[in-house]
C-alpha cells in the first residue's frame, strides 16, 4: 500500500540524476589522470568533474526551458554529491554549506569562460591550463591530449539532441 502511494518518490530516478551520471563516467576516465597527467587527487579529480559538467551547461543553456531544465537538474545532482562528499571526508556541518557554494561557484565560473570560448576559434589550453591543471604546470603532450580529449567530448555533445543529453547519452 505505502509503496503505491509513495511510487514517485521512491521509483523515479532523480532529476538530472543520468545526465550527473554521464558526467561522472567521463570524468572517471583513467585517461585523463594518466595521458592528461592531471593529479589524481581529490582537486584533481574535481577539477575534472567540474569542466564536464561546465561543458554540458554550455550546451544545455543553448536549447531553451528544456536545456535550463536539465541544468538546473544537474547542478541539484552536483550539490548532492558534493554535499555526500564533504560530509564522507569528515567536514562538518558549520561549513559544509560555505564549501558547496565555493565549489558550486567554481563551476558556475568555468561554465562562463568555457561558453564565451566554445564559441571562437581561439585555443583551450589557456583556459584547460586553469580549470582542469589549477594553473599547475604541465607537460605539453599532456596539454595536448586533454585539449583533444575536451574538444571531443564538446564535439559529441554539441551534436547530442537535449532528449539524448538528459537520458544520460551523447552521440
Amino acid at each position: 500500500m505505502f509503496r503505491a502511494l509513495f511510487a514517485r518518490l521512491t521509483d523515479e530516478p532523480k532529476r538530472g540524476q543520468a545526465l550527473f551520471r554521464l558526467a561522472v563516467a567521463e570524468a572517471r576516465r583513467p585517461d585523463w589522470y594518466l595521458r592528461g597527467q592531471v593529479p589524481d587527487t581529490v582537486n584533481g579529480r574535481f577539477a575534472v568533474l567540474a569542466t564536464i559538467v561546465a561543458l554540458l551547461m554550455v550546451r544545455l543553456d543553448r536549447d531553451g526551458e528544456p536545456g535550463k531544465d536539465a541544468g538546473t537538474a544537474l547542478t541539484e545532482r552536483l550539490v548532492e554529491s558534493l554535499d555526500a562528499e564533504i560530509r564522507e571526508m569528515g567536514t562538518g556541518d558549520p561549513t559544509l554549506g560555505k564549501q558547496v557554494r565555493q565549489l558550486v561557484g567554481a563551476v558556475a565560473g568555468r561554465a562562463d569562460r568555457w561558453g564565451k570560448l566554445v564559441a571562437t576559434t581561439e585555443t583551450w589550453g589557456a583556459e584547460l591550463r586553469r580549470s582542469v591543471y589549477l594553473d599547475e604546470t604541465v607537460a605539453t603532450e599532456a596539454l595536448d591530449f586533454s585539449e583533444s580529449a575536451l574538444r571531443i567530448f564538446w564535439a559529441r555533445i554539441e551534436e547530442s539532441r537535449v532528449e539524448d543529453l538528459i537520458d544520460g547519452k551523447i552521440g
